[in-house]
């Protein structure tokens, strides 16, 4: 009896055995999900047919940009270097699966140059970037493709320095198919407006550049009547960051000019101060020389602080230029609109100079005062700039009458009539007057008086010519002080224009 029980009980258990040994055996012959999923999906999959299975139905890819860093603007090149994170989507169709069939698998990573790949570009590109490849692109159970990749773009952009060093730029990155129509390839934004436009989660805030916001729009345009394509403009605003530029350049420049309006406080009749202003106007030319390497260059327009370089060819306006005289004066000559009239106003201080240094200095047949010159400057022009009416010099004729009566007195009153010296042998003596002296003491004392004469007349001219030239010095000085605060409101009125101006470009 137990000996048919046993034989049951290993009748029964045996299948049981062998099929628990024929599972674990082909469980051990089955690849791994991964690679059967990829097999599957690869197998058949034609990479240059457009992944849908009605054609009349678009491929929408959605795109998205944030922008990382702002690596160069060249502003004589008109180009734009930025390093941007790039991502776009679309739906395969024929990339998807039932993840139960495949060890609940609902993401997979498979090579880009396996699968369809959209033809977007940017149309704005002028050089190909160093940009990393990535290989792959992630696969969901829905046919959904998501390609992420970083870029270094290099764009064509239209850069307006007139404002610098507070200009504000915008420059569009255009993705659009090269190929497709809209009615193959849509194009649409992965994110909302606002959320792109103040993402600033991964730039790097620390170079010259702020960006200020990525603005987006969608348009579509045509090349032909019947054919339209999509595209989607990514708006990149950037600010300079003017601090460095403010202290190295507009800074320098400020104090040279005040220091020309100090130079305008030297006596106008020391000749100091046309020495002090050359240089002045020196020290000015070398600063440009130096700075001219700092300054943005473009071939279009003037800018207001800037230099403009030839459309042909580099601008010859570096230090290492300057091996010639010729060479250093075009390099002046590249400068912007700001230190061209910084310029102009130091070398209209230095005429002025001149000028008054020519008016005052003295000489020996120096004319006197015009008569009109003198009214119209030490009365009108004196009072006009409250300087009280200048005092004037005694008249010549005055003078004249002045020495004639000297003279007769130096003579011990012997005169004529008609004022001159009388002759004292020919002057009849009374009885009661004395005697005449002996002739020859009357020719010695008549030489003498004579010398005296001569000495007299010498000094009289040279105070003469000093009144002349107090005169001049006079009408000299209320010159200078009128043109000094001709100069001084111009200068003002520069310094108003350019801070009402950078004010409303650095808040606008």
């Amino acid at each position: 009896m137990p000996l048919p029980v046993q034989q049951v009980l290993l009748a029964l258990l045996l299948p049981t055995l062998l099929a628990q040994g024929q599972g674990k055996g082909a469980h051990s012959t089955t690849k791994p999900a991964l690679l059967r999923l990829s097999e599957c999906l690869l197998s058949n999959y034609t990479k240059g047919v457009r992944p849908v299975w009605d054609w009349r139905k678009p491929t929408t890819v959605l795109i998205d940009v944030i922008v990382y860093a702002i690596l160069n603007v060249d502003e004589k090149n008109q180009v734009l270097t930025t390093y941007i994170w790039y991502r776009q989507c679309w739906m395969d169709e024929f990339l998807q699966w039932h993840p139960e069939d495949f060890d609940n698998i609902t993401k997979l990573s498979i090579p880009t140059e396996s699968i369809w790949v959209p033809d977007i570009l940017i149309n704005e590109f002028v050089d190909v970037g160093k940009s990393p490849n990535i290989p792959y692109v992630y696969v969901q159970q829905n046919g959904n493709v998501q390609n992420y990749k970083p870029l270094q773009v290099v764009t064509a952009c239209s850069l307006d320095i007139y404002n610098f060093p507070f200009d504000v730029q915008n420059c569009s990155l255009t993705f659009t198919s090269w190929l497709h129509t809209i009615q193959d390839i849509n194009i649409s934004l992965w994110r909302k407006p606002e959320k792109v436009k103040y993402d600033r989660s991964v730039f790097m805030n620390q170079g010259e550049w702020e960006l200020l916001g990525v603005l987006t729009q969608f348009q579509k345009f045509s090349i032909e009547a019947s054919n339209y394509y999509a595209e989607m403009k990514f708006y990149v605003v950037i600010r300079r960051r003017p601090l460095f530029y403010a202290v190295s350049l507009i800074l320098p420049s400020i104090f040279l000019m005040v220091m020309d309006i100090a130079g305008f406080y030297l006596p106008p009749d020391s000749g100091e101060r046309v020495s002090f202003k050359i240089t002045l106007l020196l020290g000015y030319s070398v600063f440009l020389i130096i700075v001219s390497d700092t300054l943005p260059a473009t071939a279009i327009g003037t800018p207001l602080i800037g230099k403009t370089s030839p459309p042909g060819g580099e601008a010859q306006c570096g230090r290492g230029d300057c091996t010639s005289h010729l060479s250093c004066v075009s390099s002046l000559a590249c400068t912007g609109v700001y230190f061209v009239v910084c310029m102009a106003l130091l070398v209209i201080s230095l005429a002025e100079t001149i000028l008054i240094v020519r008016v005052v200095h003295k000489q020996d047949l120096q004319q006197p005062v015009p008569t009109w010159l003198r009214r119209f400057v030490l009365e009108r022009i004196a009072v006009l700039l409250c300087l009280g009416e200048q005092s004037n010099s005694p008249r010549l004729s005055a003078t004249s009458q002045a020495t004639k009566i000297d003279d007769c007195s130096a003579m011990g009153n012997h005169c004529s009539p008609s004022g001159g010296p009388l002759d004292l042998e020919k002057i009849p003596w009374g009885r009661g007057s004395p005697p005449p002296p002996p002739r020859g003491a009357s020719l010695a004392v008549r030489g003498l008086l004579q010398e005296l004469s001569t000495i007299r007349h010498f000094l009289e001219k040279r105070d003469e010519s000093r009144e002349v030239a107090r005169d001049w010095l006079r009408v000299g000085s209320v010159l200078d002080r009128l043109l000094f605060r001709i100069y001084l409101l111009a200068v003002l009125a520069y310094t108003i224009t350019l801070v009402t101006l950078w004010s409303i470009w650095q808040y606008s």
